[in-house]
């Protein structure tokens, strides 16, 4: 699939309850006021956060990254969701010469489900347990306190004011990761994408990529006020637990 061609498609006409602007206005809403207050409230972590990165090793404190999105848009009189691309922000984690090809071997191995490879980045893991590569010797001393408590991710609030983001939806992927997708995956990204979702609260990073595309659909066919909330709400205890957070 040519960036052209991905850049440029639509995802799947809206459809059922979502198709009703109201609900993607007060989700907007909410998004912004809930966003700006917690912004507000985690200035102070923030701050810390920023110094003892700088002091644990060298590098910007912010970490940049492409990211892909839905967006909806109407088109010829319908509503489609559009796939475009924007900045994703987020503490930084690692050093700033880890070899980014780490990640796309990983990124392909989980979406392929190629098990050998991956069991080779995690040892032994178990059921349950993260499959993101263990003691990536590219997370700083600091980076893995970050990940652990999901404090990196933070400066998506910045994100979700933007409009790149929302609070809930399925997390927005890397376009390396969108070349091993079958048509069925990009349906994924018909929903502005999230800081957590229906996904990360069932597993978090402990599941299949399978697994995470069919929650990801299961939400944007039931996405909701009242299954946003839930969400939100889930992601306080799911945070706390930090299950499949390293």
């Amino acid at each position: 699939m040519s960036d052209a061609a991905l850049l440029h498609a639509d995802v799947l006409a809206d459809h059922g309850r979502a198709e009703r602007s109201g609900y993607h206005v007060a989700k907007r809403a909410v998004d912004v006021v809930v966003a700006s207050l917690l912004l507000v409230l985690a200035s102070p972590l923030l701050a810390l956060a920023a110094i003892v990165i700088r002091l644990d090793s060298p590098g910007p404190v912010v970490f940049r990254q492409q990211r892909l999105r839905g967006r909806r848009a109407k088109r010829d009189g319908r509503w489609v969701w559009e796939i475009r691309s924007f900045t994703l922000y987020k503490l930084r984690t690692m050093r700033v010469d880890a070899d980014p090809h780490v990640h796309r071997r990983y990124m392909e191995a989980y979406l392929t489900g190629d098990e050998e490879c991956l069991s080779t980045m995690r040892p032994g893991r178990k059921h349950g347990e993260s499959y993101r590569p263990a003691e990536d010797p590219r997370v700083t001393r600091f980076g893995r306190v970050l990940r652990k408590l999901s404090i990196d991710e933070l400066p998506q609030l910045s994100n979700v004011l933007r409009g790149d983001m929302s609070l809930v939806g399925p997390r927005p992927p890397v376009p390396y990761e969108v070349e091993h997708y079958q048509s069925y995956h990009l349906r994924r990204l018909a929903s502005r994408p999230g800081i957590t979702g229906w996904a990360q609260v069932k597993g978090r990073c402990a599941i299949g990529f399978e697994d995470m595309v069919r929650l990801d659909l299961e939400y944007i066919a039931r996405r909701s006020a009242w299954l946003d909330l839930k969400v939100m709400m889930l992601t306080i205890p799911v945070v706390l637990s930090r299950k499949g957070a390293d």
